[in-house]
């Protein structure tokens, strides 16, 4: 090839096979318990996940969403972890929960998700629901909300009937919901009977054929039938996307202007979400700190593989992403 030969162009069938091979890596066992155990690799992909990961402790997180709502946006804290099943371990989640509810007085007030699974699920029911409603009757006292995040899908019928209990004591609670799964639109009865917010997403994790769709147009379809029901039914829902297919699709069926807000994780597409934010649409960055954050730092660049690229810029320099960058 010349030098003066055009570089081949990133290609679709490349980018799908590169995003099913990073869920595989953020989902291997092996690769996380090595993430943990292995300092050096923490530190050297650091500056990769700093786009991501907004800080490693709450002072960092606060700062950093001081920044963004200063900037007119809506903020939203989650300590990054998953599927704990020690202890020692879940109670630590649920204090660092509460703590930031409380140093956040004064402050934005960030919405809160986390995982059940991080809370106790795994445990038992009844230790994920104690957990929860702690972290709901404090976060309700502060006038916080707090939004479960959903996983993969051998959790879901747990994580709805844990839902459905505390959805009927605290209005401050809602739910994330993927529209990849086949079984969500027949889940919409009951998840929209217990009247909380929607946090419509595509659905991140790996899963079977039988389980769920592929990213691809039916799945924009499925999103936008999804979004025009649970608004015809009167519930809040904010837009869980970093797709300008999915956004196009809400403002061509009326829906945008319905929602509650379009809500992207920090760092994915800032300069999408300032583009709606500047057309006076209600926009939320939720943020994620702690340092257990290889699980969403591969998930992250497995929505958008060639992003890999921009990570690797982004370890040759760090300062790219300084706090409020790109927002």
């Amino acid at each position: 090839m010349t030098t003066t030969e055009a570089e081949p162009a990133l290609r679709e069938p490349d980018l799908r096979a590169a995003g099913v091979a990073l869920r595989a890596l953020a989902a291997d066992p092996a690769c996380r318990k090595a993430f943990i155990s292995a300092p050096l690799l923490g530190a050297a992909l650091r500056p990769a996940a700093d786009r991501y990961v907004v800080a490693a402790e709450r002072a960092g997180l606060l700062a950093r969403l001081a920044v963004l709502a200063g900037r007119g946006y809506r903020v939203g804290a989650e300590y990054v972890g998953e599927e704990a099943t020690a202890l020692g371990e879940i109670e630590h989640v649920c204090d660092e929960y509460l703590r930031l509810i409380a140093e956040s007085a004064g402050g934005p007030a960030p919405q809160l998700g986390f995982d059940l699974s991080n809370v106790g699920l795994l445990v038992s029911r009844e230790l994920a629901v104690d957990n929860t409603a702690r972290i709901l009757r404090a976060a309700r006292d502060r006038g916080v909300e707090v939004v479960l995040s959903m996983e993969r899908s051998e959790f879901v019928d747990r994580i709805l009937s844990v839902y459905e209990e505390l959805a009927a004591e605290h209005p401050n609670l809602g739910l994330t919901v993927q529209a990849h799964l086949h079984r969500t639109p027949a889940d919409l009865d009951r998840i929209v009977a217990a009247g909380g917010k929607v946090r419509l997403v595509k659905g991140v994790y790996r899963e079977d054929a039988a389980v769920a769709l592929p990213r691809g147009p039916k799945l924009v379809e499925r999103y936008l039938d999804l979004a025009g029901e649970v608004l015809g039914r009167g519930v809040r829902l904010a837009c869980g996307t970093h797709d300008a297919a999915v956004l196009a699709g809400l403002e061509r069926r009326g829906l945008l202007g319905r929602l509650e807000e379009i809500d992207m994780l920090h760092g994915v597409r800032p300069d999408l979400l300032r583009r709606y934010r500047e057309r006076a649409t209600p926009c939320r960055v939720s943020a994620v700190y702690g340092t257990n954050w290889w699980l969403h730092l591969l998930h992250r660049l497995a929505e958008h593989p060639a992003n890999v690229l921009t990570a690797l810029a982004d370890l040759a320099d760090p300062d790219r992403t300084a706090a409020g960058h790109a927002y």
